[in-house]
Order: C-alpha cells, then structure tokens, then sequence
C-alpha cells in the first residue's frame, strides 16, 4: 500500500483530505538575493489530510528531496526581543526548574545553535552541550570546548555519544515519518538510557482553531495535537510525562524519558481535530476573499505592509498577493533578510525606516503574539502606521 494512504503515526487509512494547494514555495526561510530569483523559487503542493483516527495531519504530496536547509536558510527568531525573552524564559525553566544543571545536552536541528548555547553559557548550569544541523553556520568549537556543533544530521551512528538531555525544537515538523525519526533517536540512546528528551513543536489545533490561513505551508510537512504527538513518542519507545501548550497557544511542549518497555502502538482517538479539520476546510475560501475585499479596501486609503518575513508571512504573500498588487513591501526585524526578496513572490523586505520612505500607512501583523512589541517599535519610530490583525470587514 501506498505510504501516502496510511497515517505516518497510527497506520490508519481513515484519512481525508481537507486543504489543497499547488505550487507552494517549498522554502520559507531561504534568503532570496534577488527579486528573479525569489519569484522563480522551486514550488510544491499541498494536499493536507487529516487522520481520522489520531487526528495527525500530514502532507501527503510532500517530496523530502526537494527541501534542502543549507547555509542561506536562516529562520532566526531572536531579532524579536519578545522572542528573545521567550527563549531566555525557557532556558531558565529547564536549568532551574527541570535542573538541567552539570549536564551534557544533545540539540536535534540547533539552528544557528543560540538556544543550546544559553544553555551552555549560564554560568550557574554547569553544562556542556553538542549540536547537529546541516544549516549550522559558525565555530564548531566555543566557550572554551564545552559548546561543539556538526553541521549534519543526527542518527543512529550517534548512539557512541553519551547524552543527560536532548533537545528538539521546531524539527518534527519539517519531518514526513516522524516514527521512523523518533525510533532511530531512541536507538541512539541506547546508551544514555536516563537521557530526558524536551520537545517544542507547532499546535495544529491553534492554527484550526483560530483560522490562520496563512500557518500551513511546505516546509511543515507534519502538524500535531497534543494526542498525536503522544503517540508518536509512546510508539517510539519514550514514556511522555508531560505535555502543555506554550507561547500563546501555539506551540506544543512535550517531556518525555527513555522508557525500558516494549514500544507499543498507543492510539488516543483525537476527534476534535478531525472537527476543526472540517470546520477550518470551509472557512479558508471565504477568508481569502474577505482578505482580498480587505485588502483592496485599504489600497484605497494607503500603502500597506506584511510585519514579518518569516514562513507565515511569506504564506500569506503568496496566497493573497501572488502578484505585488496590494503590499507595498514586507518588514522584518532581522537584518539577514532586510535588503532581499520575499520568496515567492518577490515583495522587498525593509527595516523599520524604510516605512516612512516608502509611505507606509498599514500593516498586516502575522501573529498576534508580537502586538505590543510592534506597537512600541512603531511609537519609537514615530511612525503613525494602523496594524490591521483581523479580517473583519
């Protein structure tokens, strides 16, 4: 049978489809240099199902072949200080609440390895840490040996490297087999077998449940409910001792430990989030028409901007405004991409000044968390710019 027909997690063929789209850019996060470049960006489809047993839902015309995380791929958070806070926060709860503290800590997909590096760099932890990604870009070796990275990725031949804690962030996601993924970490471990393992990953019911059109997009190729990401775990040989939700709701954090039982399949029928699947399917063309109707509105009265040149961002371009017709340009924090092209459609991304050059008169905010922090900015900048966060007409 077909694997695109059975659910990744519980191998149910009760599946159905709720979302399409075709040709999605498949990277989000990619620095386009050019504005031909970026329109001329590789694209894939979406056709989004919904397991009707777990509630996992997946990609199904997802191509691991075409994405590719190199070195111009930067989804660096940080440029935000209410990110930064936010991961500052987290690293305090694992070191001093979790006490991970004189530990060696293991970070699946680091990034540019800033969140493993607080870990390390907190005086008072005491920790030593390894990171692996095949974006890493920087020192292999830091804070005096104690910090190290490999710039590929982590499996089964790493089962030589003793581990206390493993860290994986906004990985599983990017991930078609997550089982496959968890059962070779769990080998891996064979030999850290009090190893913790720490888990953040999207919520799918926040973005169902709130309608955020703009949140589903290729590179994210698995979306999990609190009920589906314990199943994977249990099913993979780990033994989940605590999930909740984090930053406003939208994301999943996961705990678990080795376990030294047999895995076995666990399903925990998750009917709400087939519902929302539902209910989320019938909404996504009337508000991209209402969005557009919107839009067309306040072209009328004023330039508008995308706040955030990250992948919901680079979503919502591409979904509305495929053609540059209704945004002016796309601001972002992060001076990386500032001065380069939005992919896929080629909207130019600018720093907060460039705003009142341009003539900027509204923003379209991608995510209601950053609210007070982008209202400070603009007071800061004198600049008299209207977020506009809702649809409502």
């Amino acid at each position: 049978m077909d694997s695109k027909n059975q659910c990744p997690i519980c191998n149910s063929t009760s599946l159905k489809i709720f979302l399409t789209r075709g040709k999605v850019p498949i990277h989000q996060n990619v620095v386009m240099k050019d504005r031909a470049s970026a329109v001329n960006i590789a694209r894939g489809d979406l056709r989004l199902a919904v397991c009707e047993t777990c509630g996992f839902v997946f990609n199904q015309d997802f191509l691991p072949s075409q994405v590719c995380y190199g070195e111009n791929y930067d989804n660096t958070q940080t440029c935000s200080p209410f990110f930064e806070q936010y991961m500052t926060d987290l690293v305090h709860y694992l070191i001093f609440e979790k006490k991970v503290q004189n530990c060696r800590v293991l970070e699946i997909g680091c990034g540019k390895g800033l969140f493993l590096r607080k870990l390390v760099e907190t005086e008072e932890a005491g920790n030593s840490g390894i990171g692996f990604d095949p974006s890493y870009v920087g020192p292999l070796t830091d804070l005096a040996g104690r910090l190290k990275f490999e710039k590929r990725y982590y499996g089964s031949d790493c089962a030589g490297i003793h581990v206390d804690v493993v860290i994986c962030r906004h990985v599983l996601e990017h991930i078609p087999d997550p089982l496959n993924t968890l059962r070779t970490v769990r080998l891996a471990l064979a030999n850290s077998p009090r190893a913790r393992i720490f888990v953040e990953v999207p919520c799918v019911e926040w973005i169902l449940q709130n309608h955020v059109i703009w949140d589903v997009f290729y590179e994210h190729c698995s979306y999990f409910s609190a009920d589906s990401l314990t199943t994977a775990f249990s099913s993979s040989g780990f033994k989940v001792e605590k999930i909740n939700r984090l930053f406003g709701g939208q994301y999943l954090w996961l705990e678990a430990t080795v376990s030294d039982q047999e895995p076995a399949a666990v399903i925990n029928p998750d009917n709400s989030v087939k519902q929302l699947a539902y209910q989320y399917a019938g909404m996504v063309n009337n508000l991209k028409t209402d969005w557009e109707t919107k839009l067309k509105q306040l072209a009328c009265m004023g330039k508008i901007a995308i706040w955030g040149a990250g992948a919901k961002g680079v979503t919502f371009a591409n979904l509305i405004d495929p053609s540059c017709k209704w945004f002016d340009c796309v601001v972002d924090l992060n001076p990386e991409k500032q001065g380069h092209y939005l992919p896929g459609t080629g909207h130019p991304i600018v720093n907060i000044p460039e705003l009142k050059k341009r003539g900027i008169e509204f923003a379209v905010l991608m995510n209601p968390n950053y609210r007070e922090e982008v209202l400070a900015l603009l007071n800061k900048a004198r600049l008299k710019i209207q977020l506009i966060e809702k649809v409502t007409l």
